[in-house]
């Protein structure tokens, strides 16, 4: 193994947020527009091949924990092949997807076989023609199958996360997490980001952890999770009757970039520092160019080297954003 991956501020990066597409079916609106979108042509996209080469790569720096991102992740054909190929690293620790769950219950078996640890699902809504308002598809029936799927095959704990709107949903936190509950689900609320290329972006629309935390303690006690990992976004607390936990993603409220330990590869093998960064390296080119190994390393670790005090605290310049990308272009 060689040296691991340290940026300027003392940070080291375990974990991989890998997209291997641009395209997704729903056009949820804090995400991707819902006309005009452009996608990247096939060849621009990495391989599963090429993905397997520069995770093995990531993993020789340092590199514990994948996550398999898109768009959304498993319109790409045939994706547990690639998870069969990651989970053959045997340097990886945790392998997990987060996806919007409407193939999961086709899918969800395949996944558990060929090697996936966690899932992480998208859910905003329980309301049918509220998801169908919010993400352009009337699918909620075809999601709520598709996580009762992922349970069935074993995956555990399931996460749930939900980027609630004020005046669109804000009004369904409380029944969410009694949802959840009640499956045994682990719950994330995750704050608005504005990095989308849909219609909901402003911060008029975002509803901050600290509020959906004051009004889930007027209905349950919250204790703090003291296992809480210090690089993880989220911030999880257990209900003090003992029935789940729920967590708090909240890049806009309180920044976390003091302790992150991650990295990004988008689906056309650029490496990002983060959703919230200013610029990007090419992978692909090196690559595809028959680049050696110490040579794609070299790659990581300028972009490692690049790296600021955090996008997330600089959120106030995301309008000039060095690339243009929208966030289902980098990787959720």
């Amino acid at each position: 193994m060689s040296l691991p991956l340290v940026d300027g501020f003392g940070r080291t990066h375990r974990s991989l947020r890998l997209s291997v597409t641009d395209r997704c079916n729903f056009r949820c609106p804090y995400c991707m527009p819902a006309e005009h979108v452009v996608f990247q042509p096939r060849s621009e996209i990495l391989s599963y091949e090429e993905f397997q080469k520069l995770v093995q790569v990531g993993v020789r720096l340092g590199i514990r924990e994948v996550r398999i991102t898109g768009g959304e992740p498993l319109v790409r054909r045939d994706l547990p092949r690639l998870v069969e190929r990651l989970s053959d690293i045997p340097q990886i620790e945790d392998l997990s997807l987060t996806t919007n769950g409407f193939y999961l219950r086709e899918l969800a078996v395949a996944l558990r076989k060929a090697g996936l640890h966690r899932i992480n699902v998208s859910l905003d809504t329980l309301r049918r023609d509220r998801f169908k308002e919010l993400c352009g598809v009337d699918a909620l029936d075809r999601v709520l199958r598709g996580i009762e799927a992922a349970r069935n095959a074993g995956f555990f704990p399931i996460k749930v996360n939900a980027v609630l709107l004020r005046g669109i949903n804000e009004d369904e936190a409380e029944e969410l997490v009694d949802w959840a509950r009640g499956l045994n689900l682990s719950f994330r609320f995750i704050e608005l980001m504005p990095i989308g290329g849909g219609p909901v972006r402003g911060r008029e629309h975002l509803v901050s952890g600290a509020e959906v935390k004051a009004r889930i303690e007027r209905r349950h006690r919250l204790i703090p999770d003291e296992r809480c990992d210090p690089s993880s976004p989220a911030r999880t607390f257990r209900f003090a009757d003992g029935s789940g936990e729920v967590g708090f993603i909240n890049p806009i409220t309180e920044p976390f970039c003091a302790h992150c330990d991650r990295l990004r590869i988008t689906a056309d093998g650029k490496i990002r520092n983060c959703l919230f960064d200013q610029g990007e390296l090419d992978l692909r080119g090196p690559l595809r160019a028959g680049a050696s190994e110490a040579e794609l390393e070299a790659v990581w670790r300028r972009a490692v080297g690049n790296k600021g005090v955090g996008g997330c605290v600089e959120l106030e310049r995301e309008s000039d954003s060095g690339s243009g990308r929208r966030m289902w272009q980098i990787g959720g």
